[in-house]
């Protein structure tokens, strides 16, 4: 049986190639089609010029296209050492940053410096803040009241003493940690454990607020997974969010108190306590919010299936974490807008 001889490269074939991959179903070639990614530039300038070691060393890689290679980190949550190998793999990875076969490509050290500059500016926050305003401008915020919830973020699992446990409880760092200092790089004493019916969790936890109509995410705040969700409302709720709609892990009279000082009206799903079961009518109360409660869960869906178990995470500490989340919840919103404008969903 005869074979089809291969064909010799050619000039062009690169560059036939990278079309044929635009025509395809490409979410990166989406992106970068509807996403002015300049309008970070400024802030990830800033953060870069304050942690600059003066003259010498190489080159540093242009501070916009590292931060779309932290996007492809997130959106395909990849360690570092897969980032680095998938966008020298991946002529789709090197179409949406802008790189040719003859540029460099960041190593694993190199993102995680890059990522770290961040973590420590504590530039995640000011980033998801600038595209927020460009939603805000857009007009696809702030039209028709907000949806409150919050999912568990897991990270590595500690094995730790029953005795280390208790001291990480109390907010102190064991002392058996102390003399290694490697050892304390690889502890986490901010994670928590949460159990919530028969599942298990141990690390943070991400509260978000999203826009009833466009559930694109508002604002967001990072605590550890034993926090309550009730306890975070404060943080989330302004004055000028008209309705917002939760479950009903957000009733009580101390929630009730901050909407009603912020002049909101809360659309919160009621509960039934032992010997007092929800009557009909509350039933069919909590039916009618849960149709507008349920879209903030297509969120953290997003988040789980298409962005590959983006709640996973393999970071340890509060701030790094923070990082994460943020990252997350900033890439969920670039690929809900793209969406957004594509299907004129707005």
């Amino acid at each position: 049986m005869k074979t089809i001889p291969k064909p010799q490269p050619g000039l062009f074939d690169y560059d036939n190639r990278l079309k044929k991959l635009e025509r395809g179903p490409d979410p990166l070639a989406r992106l970068n089609a509807r996403i002015d990614w300049t309008i970070f530039r400024q802030d990830l300038e800033r953060a870069s010029e304050k942690e600059a070691r003066g003259p010498g060393g190489r080159p540093r890689h242009d501070v916009v296209m590292m931060f779309k290679v932290l996007v492809l980190q997130r959106y395909y949550n990849l360690s570092d050492e897969q980032t680095e190998y998938q966008i020298n793999d991946r002529l789709s990875f090197q179409k949406f940053l802008g790189l040719t076969l003859s540029d460099s490509v960041p190593d694993q050290k190199t993102i995680w410096l890059f990522r770290e500059v961040l973590v420590r500016q504590g530039q995640v926050k000011q980033l998801f803040r600038r595209f927020e305003t460009h939603l805000h401008e857009a007009g696809l915020m702030g039209r028709e009241g907000t949806m409150i919830d919050a999912s568990f973020v897991d990270v590595p699992r500690q094995r730790n003493s029953r005795e280390e446990n208790a001291e990480i409880k109390q907010g102190k760092g064991p002392e058996s940690f102390q003399p290694n200092e490697n050892r304390m790089e690889q502890k986490d004493v901010a994670a928590r454990w949460a159990k919530k019916g028969e599942e298990v969790h141990y690390g943070y936890k991400n509260h978000v607020k999203a826009d009833r109509a466009t559930k694109l995410i508002e604002d967001y705040e990072v605590t550890d997974a034993s926090v309550h969700d009730s306890q975070v409302v404060e943080d989330l709720v302004e004055a000028d969010d008209g309705i917002v709609y939760a479950d009903s892990a957000y009733t009580g009279e101390a929630s009730e108190a901050i909407l009603e000082e912020h002049g909101v009206t809360g659309e919160i799903c009621e509960k039934g306590y032992r010997n007092h079961p929800l009557t009909t009518a509350q039933k069919k109360r909590n039916r009618k919010k849960s149709k507008i409660r349920v879209r903030v869960e297509h969120i953290f869906g997003f988040m789980t299936n298409t962005m590959k178990d983006g709640l996973n995470m393999r970071w340890i500490g509060m701030p790094r974490i923070t990082a994460g989340i943020g990252l997350l919840n900033l890439v969920y919103n670039l690929a809900r807008y793209e969406q957004i404008l594509r299907l004129k969903l707005a």
